[in-house]
């Protein structure tokens, strides 16, 4: 069985755990069987969780970068209306 959704593998994971839990005794016969599916389904898992995490990165930087360049215009401006010691702002730099 492939699995093609992070929920698909997360519940073979489970059956399996679960079955081997409740053996009484080991189930040679059935082992290989749930050893393989159970490699297939962490697979699944762990490339659906590094690929969340790479979006999530991503989204992040993309949101800091955001967020600095939001920065530097509210220091751009805040530099541009500026006092110096109560003399006039440099956008109203009238030397009379």
């Amino acid at each position: 069985m492939t699995q093609k959704t992070f929920k698909q593998a997360y519940e073979v994971l489970q059956k399996h755990a679960e079955t081997l839990r409740n053996q009484q005794e080991p189930n040679i016969d059935d082992l290989l069987k749930i050893v393989t599916e159970s490699v297939d389904a962490y697979n699944v898992c762990l490339e659906r969780i590094n690929a969340v995490e790479k979006a999530m990165e991503q989204a992040f930087s993309q949101a800091q970068l955001q967020e600095d360049d939001n920065d530097q215009v509210t220091e751009n401006r805040a530099d541009s209306f500026q006092t110096d010691s109560g003399q006039q702002t440099k956008e109203d730099d009238i030397p009379f």
